[in-house]
């Protein structure tokens, strides 16, 4: 029951999504649906194992050492989907051979490395065991006799100094069972923190998953308002786009003919100038012809006096005489034709006001979005109920879902199986406790071992008397040999019975790492679990037939696990869609087909639109028809070319007075300067008011010549150019606006296909976003198994197996040591003289010592203990 309502609320977590239309490019105004509500998770699926972590280093270095071999994925593919012992001559099939061998040459580390254990296991209690019968018949070391050597010092210090070096090997190798022992303790009491976060995390999971799914469904209106906003101003966006598109013809049109209505005002200004310019030169020319011909005949008045007959002033009034015929006036605007008739014609053209008919034109285009609203405000209402439906649709299947029914039965079985680990925690916890407490009585065996061995080490090395004979040697000196020996008596009970646990686990523990931990790293433990018809020879894809009933999907543990870990959607994860078809309940694309249908219905017409009547085109041809180009503006232009006088004034006014200076100071010098000083005076007052007249003419000329220049034609063309906008608007204006209208109606579909792209990828993406699922895995197989319990386990078979190791050199220095500190029943006897051991023949003539027979005294009694 668990599993069916797990997969409903999965199916349910899909069945938001619809498939995908293609979008419109370019994509139309993107929306802002926020974010989907999601809490962040607690888990942190990764373990940081402090410093024993250099340890747990230091094991997967051996075991690579012992087990190089990459994961044989091959090998296990064909070991599970062989079957083996159906029938008695399985195993004797060749192929079954083949792969038997191939595990044996995978396996070849560990089974030799267990075979060696075991060699431990069996040879070491035997050993001891001969070691003790050999000793109980004085071989072996068991007589206490020592023979004198000349490096005895040498030889027990050896001795001394391998025993401690060992000890400290085992020290360490017990410290770091110790250590693993305790870790994995404390990981399993700090576990249940652990296990609660991930509850917590499936609990997120659960509870988030319809907040997620209302928040996607509500954001509809997100799409619906932005639909309607646009539908609202229909004018302003269809409108004006169909505005725009028109006015690349009708604003040219209507900028040219007010371009002629401003030329008709500038003629007109031009015409008035020309008019005015030219009487006023008229009259100022003669008035300035006058007074230069009195000027003339003042001066030849003045150059007839008796004075300019003397010899230093005849030679200049003689070339003052000569110039001047040049006081005379150069340019004749008598003769210049009028323009009166052509400003009689502009200025009835200008009786009707050609730039008011052209902004009634525009004023009339613009108001095309208004035309618009008036005339869809029928089919837009239509398309609203529409909008509105589908919102009503999408709330009536939300509500017909049993979301909370799910959520419940969901919640009530993760609640039951969290009581059922908080309930069975504390049995985990005893259990683990006497786990602990087993290895802890391991790691005390050799504990004790390693006691005997440096008390022996420090009452032997503290107590010797190398002064002392072997039968005199001190109490402690015989106590510390005493407690090696004991050390190595306990060597022999425990060691067996350490290496059978350290066998055990290092087989248990390395494999699980190899096989397990290692490949669940790099994820090829997937790939071997993904292998079609593996797990069931029937499925090729086992996962997608256990959820799907469907083993052809390619569903794999692999790509789940991956996205969950990337913390997908579940939808995406576990590929609902060839699960559950959402089109049946979120078929949004129907409804865009109705509101496309509506859109395409939308009829407009814009035939009211006049851009320019009759009366302006009729304007148009009067002007053209003015008379304007018949002006002579070459005879214009010639005498506006010309200069006023034939001779700068000024300059001969400046000439006059400088010829006056050389002649001697009279009433004749006086005289030229002052004509010098009327003729300025003629020049400021006449001359340079002509010149201004006559720039003024050169302009309104110019400006006649220009705008005359194919006038006709120029008048055609805007009239053309308006009666083709106009055209276009009465007859083409159709093909615009249905354009523009699928555009406008693209627009209006993009926006529910932005909704379903969101809500498809916040499906796959952040809606029921399976994390707590990878967590789970990745808390029971890499933090539980891998990094608590097998890293613990195969470290503490590590620091074990080597201290059990260290146990064998430990004993054979115990034993050759202990002879250096015991106290001897003989010694060997030497000569004073020749230091030549001199034989004995009491009790045999074995020629040992006996201290009795010499007379010494033995203070302690050798007792048959003293003998082991």
């Amino acid at each position: 029951m668990p599993v069916e309502l797990c997969l409903l609320l999965l199916l349910f977590c899909g069945c938001t999504i619809s498939e995908v239309q293609p979008i419109y490019k370019p994509p139309p105004g993107t929306l802002d649906f926020g974010f989907v509500p999601a809490k962040m998770y607690d888990t942190g699926a990764y373990h940081e194992p402090g410093p024993i972590g250099i340890l747990f280093k230091i094991v997967h270095a051996f075991l690579y050492l012992v087990q190089p071999n990459s994961f044989p994925q091959d090998l296990i593919r064909k070991l599970a989907q062989q079957k083996f012992g159906n029938t008695q001559g399985d195993y004797q099939k060749p192929e079954n051979v083949v792969l038997t061998l191939q595990a044996i040459y995978y396996e070849i580390g560990f089974i030799v490395s267990a075979a060696l254990g075991l060699l431990f296991i069996l040879l070491l209690p035997l050993v001891g065991l001969c070691f003790c019968m050999c000793r109980c018949c004085d071989n072996c070391g068991g007589e206490m006799h020592q023979r004198q050597k000349k490096n005895a010092d040498c030889q027990r210090s050896c001795f001394a100094t391998f025993l401690f070096v060992a000890s400290l090997i085992i020290s360490v190798g017990v410290l770091c069972a110790y250590a693993a022992n305790q870790h994995l303790t404390n990981q399993v009491r700090g576990a249940k923190k652990l296990v609660n976060s991930n509850f917590k995390d499936l609990k997120i999971f659960l509870n988030d998953t319809p907040a997620q799914i209302d928040y996607l469904v509500s954001q509809y209106n997100t799409t619906k308002d932005k639909a309607l906003s646009d539908l609202n101003n229909v004018g302003p966006l269809l409108g004006n786009r169909v505005q725009e598109q028109l006015g690349k013809e009708v604003r040219p049109a209507l900028d040219a003919a007010l371009t002629i209505a401003g030329a008709i005002r500038e003629t007109k200004e031009a015409l008035e100038n020309v008019s005015v310019s030219v009487e006023v030169l008229q009259e100022g020319t003669e008035r300035l012809h006058a007074n230069l011909t009195d000027v003339k005949m003042h001066l030849s008045n003045t150059l007839n006096d008796s004075a300019c007959s003397a010899a230093q002033a005849a030679s200049t009034c003689n070339i003052i005489r000569n110039s001047l015929n040049q006081l005379n006036i150069n340019a004749n605007f008598s003769g210049l034709p009028g323009v009166s008739s052509q400003l009689a014609k502009v200025n009835d053209v200008l009786k009707i006001d050609l730039s008011s008919l052209v902004q009634k034109g525009y004023a009339a285009f613009n108001d095309t979005p208004d035309l618009v609203v008036n005339q869809t405000r029928n089919i837009l209402s239509d398309i609203k109920n529409v909008l509105e439906s589908i919102g009503s649709n999408i709330t009536t299947f939300t509500k017909t879902l049993p979301v909370q029914k799910i959520i419940a039965d969901l919640t009530i079985y993760l609640t039951q199986s969290e009581a059922y680990v908080q309930d069975y925690f504390p049995v985990v916890e005893q259990y683990d406790f006497y786990r602990w407490l087993g290895c802890l009585i391991l790691c005390c065996m050799v504990v004790l071992i390693l006691v005997f061995y440096y008390l022996g080490l420090l009452c032997g090395t503290c107590g010797y008397d190398k002064h002392a004979s072997p039968t005199t040697r001190g109490c402690i000196s015989n106590t510390g040999g005493n407690f090696l020996m004991a050390g190595v008596g306990f060597s022999f009970l425990f060691s067996w019975v350490l290496m059978i646990v350290v066998v055990l686990t290092f087989v248990t523990g390395g494999n699980v790492e190899k096989l397990v931990c290692e490949p669940f790293e790099d994820k090829t433990l997937f790939k071997v679990l993904d292998t079609p018809y593996l797990l069931n020879q029937h499925w090729k894809n086992y996962l997608s037939g256990i959820l799907f009933k469907n083993p052809n999907i390619n569903l794999t543990f692999e790509k789940v696990y991956s996205d969950c870990k990337e913390n997908k959607g579940i939808y995406t994860s576990l590929h609902l869609e060839h699960l559950f078809n959402i089109n049946e309940f979120l078929n949004i694309s129907m409804y865009t087909e109705d509101v496309a249908l509506k859109i395409e219905h939308i009829q407009i017409n814009l035939s009211k639109i006049i851009l320019l009547d009759e009366i302006g085109k009729e304007n148009l041809l009067n002007f053209s028809s003015s008379g304007i180009e018949g002006i002579n503006f070459a005879a214009y232009l010639t005498e506006i070319n010309k200069s006023v006088t034939k001779v700068d004034l000024l300059s001969f006014a400046n000439d006059l007075e400088a010829r006056a200076d050389q002649l001697p100071k009279g009433a004749l010098e006086n005289a030229l300067k002052g004509h010098a000083n009327n003729i300025r005076m003629i020049h400021n007052q006449q001359v340079v008011p002509l010149e201004q007249a006559m720039s003024t003419l050169n302009q309104s000329i110019r400006l006649l010549k220009r705008t005359s220049s194919e006038l006709m034609v120029k008048v055609k063309n805007v009239i053309s150019a308006v009666n083709a906008a106009q055209l276009l608007i009465n007859n083409n204006a159709s093909l615009v606006i249905v354009q523009e209208t699928k555009k406008y109606m693209d627009t209006i579909v993009g926006y529910f296909e932005q909704y379903i792209e969101w809500v498809k990828e916040s499906i796959a993406m952040e809606v029921a976003a399976c994390k707590p699922v990878a967590n789970v895995i990745d808390t029971a197989v890499d933090i539980f198994l891998c990094s608590y319990i097998t890293d613990s386990v195969n470290t503490f078979w590590f620091g074990l197996g080597g201290s059990s190791i260290f146990l064998i050199p430990a004993i054979i220095f115990a034993v050759k040591l202990s002879k250096y500190y015991r106290r001897m029943d003989t010694e060997d006897v030497y000569d004073d003289v020749e230091t030549i051991p001199t034989k004995t023949t009491e009790n045999g003539n074995n020629g040992y010592h006996k201290e009795h027979l010499y007379g010494i005294h033995n203070p302690v009694f050798t007792s048959s203990v003293e003998q082991w």
